[in-house]
């Protein structure tokens, strides 16, 4: 027999629950103390609300003159310029700091020992100042490069922008490129000229090279010779940094460019320092007219034709310029592009004749001087003290580096004899270094363009009517061909979107039938059992009846 369970005597089932006793009651509970801080005094609010406030104008008037200055590039360098002229006019003498920026340094009095002695003692050259050679003139090549970086970006978007889009170049790819070519052949038009006065009043005239060589080293130069040499180091360097901050759209020679202008600027600094300048003269005169004739092949003929409409009166404006119009009308930017006009073809072999003498024949006898020439006129020796650098290590230098701007050169006249067989050939040049720059623009800027040349075929003179009314057609005629080839695409979907609803009301046909069947089963087989059991009732009954009879 199993021994009964014990009961549990200290359940708590039915008593109140044990808790924290010394709890008190909510009815006792006292209300916490509240502990409150001093009150800021209102003198260390407001300075702290002074202070964010001037943070956040000082920030928020810094964030709108970066917008600013990116919309307008021209502005920052005009500050620049306008800071510097201020200091200088304030105290306007030579002892200002400021004045080395805007003034050449270094003058030499007309009997100092730097002046050569054939200058001395010659009255038309020693008329004119002479200067030497120092640190001060880098402060005077930085602030002339941050000045054409004001005037390239002051011209090209205050004056060439608004003359592209008179000129029908409406995409921004176009515009730029028409900008750019347009600003260079200006500054090399100027800088061109003045290379070639400088040249004739200096011992190299026309490219006599034992010039180089004679009386070196050449320690001392006339002001005008200063001038120049320097402010065309600013504007190469003023280059390097719109290449360094990618201002111009990169093409297909891009690191060729990069190479030229880390050419260009060693040749400049190192005969600068070391007394070559009247080589580097002679160099600077042969790449900036070939520059300036490829500078101005970018815009040859929107030029010409407003030349023409300036020129001929309105009577005499249609019969000229629609024999014209079929090439002016392109209005593209690129290099060479401007094709199919009679007068492309001269000029373009004049730019070759002077591309290939000055780039490559004069540049060619530069070298074969210093194989040669270099070593027999003048002293050749290496001496500190008389700053003697014509010798074997300078011979080395300056033949590899001008060698190597010879090898950029003929690898650009390879696009050039390019462009020149196309033109031959095929009767369309385009500049081969261009990639497809405006593919991107070309969708954006086709309604703008279209409606400028119809617009254009309207003109009050009557010019260019025909060629404006033939680009009108072929305009509406491509308009019709979009439309209708859209009417295509909506009929097709359409006729797809039909179909598909058909497909659909068959699939609910077959899915309605199919239960319309399962539902006449499922009837057809109740009826049956109703049937059945029906006749088992009867013969139940039959059966009893039965037993009750007998």
């Amino acid at each position: 027999m199993s021994r009964p369970r014990p009961r549990r005597t200290s359940s708590s089932v039915g008593n109140d629950l044990r808790g924290d006793t010394a709890t008190p009651a909510l009815s006792t509970l006292q209300p916490t103390p509240q502990f409150t801080s001093p009150p800021l005094s209102p003198r260390n609010s407001t300075k702290s609300q002074r202070r964010h406030t001037k943070r956040r104008k000082a920030r928020s008037y810094l964030r709108r003159f970066i917008n600013f200055s990116f919309h307008h590039p021209w502005v920052a360098p005009l500050i620049f310029v306008l800071v510097v002229l201020s200091a200088y006019l304030a105290y306007p003498f030579p002892s200002n700091p400021v004045h080395t920026a805007l003034f050449l340094s270094y003058p030499l009095s007309p009997s100092d020992p730097l002046i050569p002695a054939a200058t001395r003692a010659n009255p038309s050259l020693s008329a004119s100042r002479h200067y030497g050679k120092g640190p001060k003139d880098f402060v005077f090549v930085a602030f002339y490069a941050v000045f054409f970086s004001f005037t390239r970006e002051f011209i090209m978007q205050r004056v060439l922008r608004p003359m592209a889009r008179r000129n029908g170049l409406h995409t921004k790819q176009k515009q730029f490129r028409f900008m750019e070519q347009m600003y260079t052949a200006c500054y090399f038009g100027v800088l061109g000229p003045l290379g070639v006065y400088v040249m004739y009043r200096s011992p190299v005239w026309y490219f006599r090279m034992e010039g180089m060589y004679e009386g070196f080293p050449h320690r001392s130069h006339d002001g005008l010779f200063k001038a120049y040499y320097l402010l065309q180091a600013s504007y190469w360097a003023q280059q390097a940094i719109v290449l360094c901050l990618g201002l111009e759209k990169r093409r297909k020679d891009f690191s060729v460019l990069v190479v030229h202008h880390i050419v260009t600027l060693a040749l400049i600094g190192l005969s600068y320092r070391f007394h070559f300048t009247y080589m580097g003269l002679v160099v600077y005169i042969t790449h900036d007219i070939s520059d300036f004739f490829l500078a101005v092949s970018s815009f040859l003929n929107p030029f010409f034709l407003l030349l023409l409409q300036i020129i001929f009166p309105p009577a005499y404006n249609r019969s000229i310029l629609i024999r014209w119009g079929s090439s002016f009308e392109k209005q593209t930017s690129k290099s060479l592009s401007y094709v199919e006009s009679s007068i492309v073809s001269p000029y373009f072999s004049s730019f070759m004749a002077c591309w290939v003498y000055l780039r490559h024949y004069t540049n060619l006898r530069i070298l074969y001087s210093i194989l040669t020439t270099f070593a027999t006129v003048g002293p050749f020796e290496l001496n500190w003290e008389t700053q003697q650098y014509k010798c074997w290590i300078s011979q080395y230098i300056t033949f590899a580096l001008l060698a190597c701007l010879q090898g950029l050169n003929i690898f650009w006249l390879y696009f050039v004899v390019r462009v020149a067989v196309m033109v031959v050939f095929k009767g369309s040049p385009k500049d081969e270094r261009s990639d497809d720059e405006d593919d991107d623009d070309e969708d954006m800027g086709e309604e703008k363009e279209s409606d400028w040349e119809g617009k254009k075929g309207t003109n009050e003179n009557g010019a260019l009517m025909e060629g404006g009314k033939e680009k009108k057609r072929k305009s509406e005629a491509e308009k019709k061909k979009k439309k209708s080839s859209r009417d295509k695409r909506e009929q097709e979907q359409q006729q797809q979107q039909q179909q598909q609803q058909k497909s659909k009301d068959e699939e609910t046909r077959q899915s309605d039938s199919g239960v319309a069947r399962a539902e006449e089963k499922k009837m057809n087989g109740s009826t049956v059992n109703s049937g059945v059991e029906v006749a088992g009732e009867a013969e139940v009954r039959q059966r009893t009846t039965a037993t009750a009879t007998t």
